[in-house]
């Protein structure tokens, strides 16, 4: 559990860290809606590269990142292994009641495989470079237009922001708790399904109690200190908007034209 980096933050000097959270967070999600734009294997390694090149640029080496994934494995590999049973087209391998493996089906179980680990890979990098408290006031920033629909985006900016920032708490209490159990004899993943649920109850109750006070200890604190969400408030941190934030916006316009012609010119499998 406290493998995976996701939410975490790595102080650095590289180009992304310098970049402004507001061009790094547009980027970011602006990345995983065009992901759907890949449709053939030449769109796909654009992507590949695009993403290795990302990582690269932030001077945190592979193999964070690669550790950082592996406790999803196993998600994204179940999900991989629906879309190739529920997916029929091409030359059909085995046809058996509901169940169907096919040359599509695989096609596309590789296809949502890629997607998940590059999605993965560009919100790791996203937090890894970007402090907390920074991606606090760029979702604030992204957001403020809708202030004048009565939306409240500071309280939303400030949800977001203490949820990516005890992701890694999180894990790291449940991978303590786990360890407390190990030593008093509990073994997790043996035995029957229900045994293993079982097992993780005296997970769930420690964390679930730990979550409630950290949240009230929070909630004092911020009472505490006079945290107010509404009304006019000032910030000591101001975020300047520089070229290099217009060249990152600029790159990824120039990685949807190429997808959109790798696209048009490569071959689709549906």
């Amino acid at each position: 559990m406290n493998k995976l980096i996701l939410g975490r933050y790595l102080p650095g000097d590289s180009w992304l860290h310098d970049l402004d959270p507001r061009a790094k967070l547009v980027a970011g999600v602006y990345f995983i809606l065009i992901l759907f734009i890949a449709n053939n294997w030449q769109t796909y390694a654009l992507l590949w590269l695009f993403t290795l090149l990302v990582m690269k640029l932030s001077n945190i080496p592979y193999r964070v990142y690669i550790r950082g994934v592996r406790p999803l494995i196993w998600l994204i590999l179940f999900t991989v292994f629906l879309q190739i049973l529920f997916t029929a087209g091409g030359t059909i391998y085995i046809d058996w009641g509901i169940i169907t493996i096919s040359e599509f089906g695989l096609i596309n179980g590789v296809y949502i495989f890629f997607r998940f680990v590059m999605i993965v890979f560009i919100s790791t990098v996203v937090t890894l470079t970007t402090k907390p408290i920074d991606l606090t006031d760029g979702i604030n920033a992204l957001l403020r237009p809708l202030k004048k629909f009565k939306v409240p985006v500071d309280e939303w900016s400030l949800m977001l922001s203490i949820s990516l920032r005890f992701i890694p708490n999180l894990l790291d209490e449940t991978q303590k708790v786990m360890d407390a159990q190990r030593a008093r004899g509990s073994e997790f993943g043996e035995g029957s399904l229900v045994k293993q649920m079982k097992t993780l109850v005296p997970i769930f109750l420690p964390l679930f109690v730990s979550s409630l006070n950290r949240a009230e200890e929070l909630a004092n604190g911020m009472e505490v200190r006079g945290y107010q969400a509404s009304g006019t408030r000032s910030t000591f941190r101001q975020l300047k908007w520089k070229f290099q934030d217009t060249i990152c916006l600029m790159a990824m316009i120039g990685l949807t034209i190429a997808l959109v012609i790798l696209r048009t010119s490569g071959v689709a499998f549906h």
